[in-house]
């Protein structure tokens, strides 16, 4: 992608991220209700896991969940981005996550993540995860294969890569770009082994701008 074709799509963005923010209190409503119609499958609560590339819009639809699920009970809403570590984190975050988190919660014990400090270059201090109605987990990589037993359901996001990498810009500055290009090669590897998108038991549109905003594959 040449700089004036991101340039383009950085323009085009206001009014795709416009619409998509506007649907997707809608999207997090339905949801809601599909995953409480289904028994808990991690101990006693359900997680669900939102999945898809960089820049697609899972943050902005697991921040809608957690405000959806609240009206159904207890809700806890994790990411991602603070379980990598760093730039080069993506390809071994599920194996500490199963450990960590889903294990002693597939018990109903509390389950625990440590918080990577970007800024430091390193894990900082730990946070305690109780078991709750609905545990939504956010972020490229959450919907791994190794505790699929334990999801309620797995979202799969998606949006144009030119849209993704405008995202991107917009919110970390053109200067990381050559980061963000190479998390993309590893997503690549990453989602090829897991075959995430194939495995979602729903796909949706990060766009806004699709009709069919939800499909159930």
């Amino acid at each position: 992608m040449s700089r004036r074709d991101i340039d383009i799509e950085v323009a085009r963005r206001d009014g795709g991220s416009t619409v998509w923010r506007a649907r997707v209190a809608a999207i997090a409503s339905e949801l809601t209700a599909l995953a409480h119609q289904h028994q808990p499958a991690l101990g006693s609560s359900r997680l669900v896991c939102i999945d898809g590339r960089a820049g697609a819009g899972k943050t902005t639809l697991g921040a809608a969940l957690r405000e959806a699920g609240s009206t159904c009970g207890s809700v806890r809403l994790l990411h991602m981005d603070d379980m990598y570590e760093g730039w080069n984190g993506l390809g071994e975050v599920s194996a500490r996550i199963g450990r960590e988190l889903v294990e002693p919660l597939r018990n109903d014990e509390a389950g625990r993540y440590q918080r990577y400090d970007w800024h430091l270059g390193r894990f900082a201090e730990w946070h305690s995860v109780e078991p709750v109605d609905l545990l939504v987990l956010e972020g490229v990589g959450s919907g791994a294969r190794s505790y699929a037993g334990s999801v309620t359901a797995l979202v799969w996001v998606e949006a144009t890569r030119e849209l993704r990498v405008a995202r991107g810009i917009e919110r970390d500055g053109r200067a990381v770009l050559p980061r963000w290009l190479a998390w993309m090669d590893d997503e690549d590897v990453l989602f090829e082994r897991e075959d995430t998108r194939a495995r979602a038991d729903v796909v949706v549109d990060g766009t806004g701008t699709d009709p069919e905003a939800m499909v159930f594959p």
